[in-house]
């Protein structure tokens, strides 16, 4: 069973940078895809970013432009590196992989904090 370990939340001011990490257990060569979601408070977890064995990447309109999302297959480390934050991007942030059966593995989370 793979584990994901996320790590680089904190707190920012607005406008700042972050970039988070989640290091995969296993060669995340064996997954359809790797992405990133968040959970606020009181609401759903949505996608953040999101990038396919393919290296194709796909964001919602909410973080394109802003947040960009990569992966070093040797270090099967996903990275995503977000830009120019707000406060609506607070929230806790999770790491996934995507097998090609659907089923998905979860990280603990990371808290991000956008806040002057």
């Amino acid at each position: 069973q793979v584990q994901l370990v996320e790590s680089g939340g904190g707190l920012v001011q607005p406008g700042g940078s972050l970039r988070l990490s989640c290091a995969a257990s296993v060669s995340i060569n064996n997954f359809a895809a790797m992405g990133w979601y968040r959970q606020a408070p009181g609401k759903q977890r949505d996608l953040v970013a999101r990038i396919f064995n393919s290296g194709m990447t796909n964001y919602p309109d909410s973080v394109k432009g802003r947040f960009t999302i990569s992966r070093d297959n040797a270090k099967n480390t996903v990275y995503l590196q977000m830009n120019s934050l707000k406060p609506e991007d607070t929230a806790v942030y999770y790491c996934n992989v995507e097998r090609y059966n659907g089923i998905r593995t979860w990280g603990q989370g990371t808290q991000v904090t956008v806040s002057s």
